[in-house]
């Protein structure tokens, strides 16, 4: 445990932040497992509008080093692709 007033602070922070970063990546799951489930459902269009919700999910988690930026751009093409293919 903490020893120190600084130490008791960060430990708070990281509390604070690892709680931010796990629902802000659940919301971005929801965003794309919406998207997988319309394109399941052979709903195109709604796949697309899905699609576009997501896309600034991933993009605001990248740029916020939440994951990796190619693994947005991954998940961008991929989902795109599918959406094209229907």
């Amino acid at each position: 445990m903490a020893n120190s007033a600084q130490a008791r602070k960060r430990a708070k922070q990281a509390d604070k932040r690892r709680d931010h970063n796990a629902s802000m990546r659940s919301s971005m799951r929801t965003a794309v497992k919406k998207v997988i489930n319309a394109i399941a459902a052979g709903d195109k269009e709604g796949a697309a509008a899905a699609y576009k919700s997501a896309v600034p999910a991933l993009d605001s988690m990248a740029g916020k080093g939440l994951i990796h930026a190619n693994k947005a751009a991954r998940h961008k093409s991929r989902l795109n692709a599918r959406i094209r293919a229907m």
